[in-house]
């Protein structure tokens, strides 16, 4: 499964038949932010975890330095577990809830901050960003998915992003249950830790995913903006593979300290060439060089180089 905020894995994807599913104001496609299904936790209620995610999601959405009042996050957790009622009683697609479930069950309740949260939801629920308020109706079960967020603006990025975040977390259960691994593979890994809320939930993937047959990749040039993250350190933690290329100096010394990199292996990601630098994996550190041969179909459907583009789009690759 790929996370794909600068649309650069379609022709990839499409090439191996996988699925891509676009995520735009303007797309027909939907995934449903309440999807479950009953191996969602390893608890024997599946329920209390959908909830801790939607009180993440609706942090997002709240907004404020202070995040959710206890009182929010009360009556939120409250109606979760109203509206998934049905959908235990009888399992089937069309009783799956949506968004505007949660929306109507909060407008149901008496305390004031019930409506306060249900008015901040509104607008992704019948209003104009209300693309997140559908069920699922594109095949997430294909054995290559792509979620492509470009189109996303400023104000949906981040909730999109937790979004596929939970909507991977599912497939991994399933998966686990029919005894399949998962890989995940999240491009432009900064972004998501930027916001609290969901770098914190990537926290809790690279710590959970392992444990039920996930393997989780975060991919990144920018990385400054990537050990900025107070999360950093529990990541890396938890990652038995880093693969490094060129970097810049200042990220280099983060780096070093972070890793405990001699000063001779810097050198290997220091003004290196194209494909060359660092493997870590587990306590063995090995330099590479890897020559791709541009050559090849597959270098074609990968490269996101504008002059490679503009060669392919010429000769209609």
């Amino acid at each position: 499964i790929v996370c794909d905020p600068e649309a650069e894995y379609t022709a990839l994807v499409q090439k191996f038949e996988g699925q891509v599913i676009k995520i735009s104001p303007s797309s027909t496609q939907y995934i449903n932010p309440m999807d479950i299904n009953a191996n969602y936790s390893e608890e024997d209620n599946p329920i209390a975890l959908k909830a801790d995610f939607i009180l993440s999601l609706c942090e997002l959405i709240v907004g404020g330095k202070e995040g959710l009042q206890p009182v929010e996050k009360t009556v939120i957790d409250r109606c979760v577990h109203q509206i998934y009622q049905t959908y235990f009683e009888n399992p089937v697609p069309e009783n799956m809830p949506v968004l505007q479930d949660l929306y109507e069950a909060l407008l149901r309740q008496d305390e004031k901050e019930a409506h306060h949260v249900a008015t901040a939801l509104e607008i992704y629920v019948t209003g104009s960003l209300n693309l997140f308020n559908h069920r699922t109706n594109v095949d997430i079960n294909n054995r290559l998915v792509c979620y492509d967020i470009k189109e996303l603006g400023n104000q949906l990025k981040k909730i999109g992003m937790l979004i596929v975040q939970d909507q991977v977390w599912g497939r991994v259960t399933a998966n686990r249950s029919a005894g399949k691994s998962t890989r995940y593979y999240i491009d432009e890994f900064h972004l998501l830790l930027k916001e609290e809320q969901t770098a914190t939930y990537s926290v809790e993937i690279w710590k959970r995913f392992r444990k039920w047959g996930g393997l989780p990749t975060g991919i990144t040039q920018n990385v400054k903006d990537l050990l900025r993250s107070p999360e950093i350190a529990n990541i890396l933690e938890n990652s038995d593979f880093i693969y490094m290329l060129n970097q810049a100096a200042g990220d280099r010394q983060i780096l070093a300290k972070q890793l405990n990199i001699s000063p001779h292996q810097l050198s290997y990601v220091t003004n290196s060439g194209e494909g060359e630098g660092l493997i870590f994996y587990g306590n063995v550190i090995i330099p590479f060089k890897d020559r791709f041969n541009h050559n090849l179909r597959l270098y074609s459907l990968m490269t996101t180089r504008p002059s490679d583009l503009e060669k392919h789009a010429g000769k209609g690759a």
